[in-house]
């Protein structure tokens, strides 16, 4: 998106003021923000917004937002004054609202939006008391380790890395350059994280594979000698866990995003740019392709491969290996073609039933 730098700065400013609820008062027009955001008014260029609000809870003075067709039945009745839409998008009826057009709504306001939060949370520095730094690690200057944070022995942290109160990072960790490790985070030793990571409260990186060999007297554990290699620009979210491997790594792809409660075990592998909904989980030694979609709940079993560009839908369960361009959904999954007409039969089994009943009487 391009943008001219003075009025992104007022924008910024305003908006920080804007979603201080305290400040009502502040307001911009349709045109200033369509110069900021390079769109088109389509409507009064003059109208004033002062607040964010989803279209469907859309109210005079706030700004919204369609980027999904699903929701395109709210803007003809949305109460909110501006709403961002695609540069092609054709109504079918009359909108009372302004529209900004522009090449992706969706694009445009997570970028506005992240310009506000950086603005609204800037970056700290410095090292805060109590903390514990071994002995021979180096902080960069502009680097921040929060109160009660454990930095171990052998340490490498990246320039504007934040590592925030209560996370834990082990002996000979590597962290990049502005990493975000959030509290409570535990990094267990000699996993490497990339550059621009952002690691949420009360994820694990590192835990121990499920390694147990059966003896005759239970189990015996298989030490998980192994680290996790997670590449950059990748979000973990909270309470994830990925598992170190038995030997060798576990790989997170660069750009991969990991929702919350989320299980990787040991081995695996996760290609780039893949996304995965909350509560997702992964066997020891799959491998995921690049550019996956899964849903919520999503079950691999282990040692399979997932093709790049598959997508699953949620709460399904894969046995075996996927190949690529997939689209799967069930358990066991299957091509979502096929599990939208055993749905529809499924749906008729009591009809079937009855009528088979009747039939044999």
């Amino acid at each position: 998106m391009h943008v001219d730098t003075p009025n992104v700065k007022l924008f910024l400013h305003l908006c920080i003021l804007i979603l201080q609820s305290h400040i009502s008062q502040m307001e911009f027009s349709a045109n200033q923000l369509a110069q900021i955001v390079n769109g088109v008014v389509d409507g009064d260029g003059n109208i004033k917004v002062n607040t964010f609000a989803k279209i469907e809870e859309g109210h005079p003075g706030a700004l919204s937002f369609l980027a999904n067709p699903k929701y395109t039945h709210h803007i003809y009745d949305t109460r909110s004054s501006i709403v961002l839409v695609r540069k092609d998008f054709v109504p079918e009826k009359e909108i009372s609202a302004t529209l900004i057009r522009v090449d992706d709504p969706y694009a445009t306001i997570a970028e506005l939006l992240t310009m506000v939060s950086e603005m609204m949370n800037p970056r700290r520095q410095g090292i805060e008391q109590p903390s514990y730094i071994t002995d021979g690690v180096e902080i960069p200057d502009d680097a921040y380790i929060g109160a009660f944070a454990y930095i171990g022995r052998g340490v490498k942290i990246g320039a504007g890395a934040q590592i925030y109160p209560q996370a834990f990072i082990g002996d000979n960790v590597e962290i990049g350059d502005n990493t975000i490790i959030y509290p409570g985070a535990k990094i267990y030793h000699g996993c490497k994280i990339g550059n621009r990571c952002i690691i949420h409260a009360g994820a694990v990186v590192g835990a121990d594979g499920f390694g147990f060999a059966p003896t005759a007297t239970g189990y015996e554990k298989i030490p998980q000698l192994g680290i996790v290699t997670i590449e950059d620009d990748v979000e973990i979210g909270a309470n994830t866990t990925v598992d170190r491997a038995t030997m060798g790594m576990t790989r997170i792809g660069k750009g991969v995003k990991l929702d919350n409660l989320i299980q990787v075990a040991h081995n695996c592998a996760i290609g780039e740019n893949t996304v995965m909904a909350a509560q997702a989980g992964i066997a020891g030694s799959t491998k995921v392709g690049k550019n996956c979609m899964f849903g919520g709940q999503v079950g691999l079993a282990g040692h399979i491969e997932i093709g790049d560009n598959t997508q699953i839908g949620a709460q399904s369960g894969v046995p075996k290996s996927v190949k690529a361009d997939s689209r799967l959904m069930g358990t066991p999954a299957v091509n979502y073609g096929d599990f939208a007409r055993q749905t529809a039969v499924i749906k008729r089994l009591p009809e079937i039933v009855r009528k088979l009943d009747l039939k044999n009487k």
